[in-house]
């Protein structure tokens, strides 16, 4: 995989998290908020992450680094409570 098909998946991942944080955010100062930092931090690893794991480059594997960037955080917050020792 070149560059540029990885920058693709890191955009997209970004704009999955960035999407999340508006429309998550009720007053512009939830934007600025340590959750939202967060999301926009994250959202361009979890394309990365993404494109290592994708099987080729195309139209669906594009849109599913969107769908990550939206959902990762949450879902490694979700793995993260579950498998925490009690």
């Amino acid at each position: 995989m070149d560059l540029l098909q990885t920058l693709h998946f890191i955009l997209m991942g970004f704009l999955g998290a960035t999407t999340y944080v508006l429309c998550w955010a009720k007053s512009p100062k939830d934007l600025t908020s340590f959750e939202s930092l967060r999301h926009l931090a994250l959202g361009p690893l979890i394309g990365y992450i993404y494109s290592i794991l994708h099987s080729n480059y195309s139209y669906p594997d594009l849109i599913m680094s969107f769908v990550a960037g939206w959902f990762g955080v949450d879902f490694i917050e979700s793995l993260i409570v579950r498998f925490k020792p009690k």
